[in-house]
């Protein structure tokens, strides 16, 4: 990887333009998602549309729109998908999600992102990473209620946090009727805590279906069969 470009099994993101480059967070958060019944998508905060692209590419038939609020990354984000084999099907759209899910007609059965997260953290002195990391712009509160908007009766809502953001989501969507039925505990390796969480919300209140999943054995760049399972359609090495 460098930083002007990342390249995947059946595409390439560019990225030289946009403060969130590719990582860990974002392709685990594609493959991870249950794309299956998917009909329309929605990815919020889209970056350089990795997350759309890579749900495109696991889903032969769904239209998806991708919001991007910051300049650079929107403008990334429509090279990167119009480079793509199913550009035919993403439609990158230039505006705050707010404002998005208050103007909008569609519904979505499918709605994820990898969302600006940090809450109470230092913030980066370069804005556009800030907008890119940090709730400043997108809060929680925000997200939830447009979320709530936007989503048929029977769709889906799928994001990643950090641990302790995470649990403060679930609480506050639970408040607004949205409960986490799917959560995957992301660990670096066996012997770290865990330190991000995946999250699939839905309408409806089921039984909890938890998991780990440790990222390396414990030696750096020795890669878990469980990790290699998950992102094997994506990174090149697997």
């Amino acid at each position: 990887m460098n930083n002007k470009s990342f390249s995947f099994k059946q595409f390439t993101i560019e990225q030289e333009k946009s403060a969130m480059k590719v990582g860990v967070d974002g392709v685990m958060l594609g493959a991870w998602i249950d794309v299956a019944n998917a009909s329309n998508i929605l990815d919020i905060g889209t970056g350089t549309g990795l997350i759309a692209i890579m749900t495109a590419q696991r889903n032969s038939i769904a239209s998806i729109d991708a919001v991007e609020i910051e300049r650079q990354s929107y403008e990334q984000a429509v090279a990167n998908v119009n480079n793509c084999k199913w550009k035919e099907r993403i439609n990158v759209i230039h505006e705050k999600f707010q404002t998005f899910a208050q103007t909008t007609q569609k519904r979505y059965d499918l709605i994820v992102s990898n969302p600006p997260y940090f809450i109470a953290s230092l913030q980066s002195p370069e804005m556009q990473r800030t907008v890119a990391r940090h709730s400043t712009l997108l809060t929680q509160d925000d997200l939830i209620s447009g979320i709530n908007k936007i989503l048929t009766d029977t769709g889906k809502f799928a994001a990643i946090f950090p641990y302790i953001e995470a649990n403060i989501f679930i609480a506050k969507a639970a408040a607004q009727n949205l409960f986490c039925n799917k959560k995957t505990n992301i660990k670096p390796n066996p012997q770290k805590p865990v330190k991000r969480i995946m999250l699939e919300f839905s309408r409806t209140k089921q039984s909890l279906m938890e998991n780990i999943i440790c990222i390396e054995t414990g030696e750096r760049h020795d890669y878990t069969d469980g990790y290699k399972r998950l992102t094997k359609d994506f990174y090149l090495k697997f």
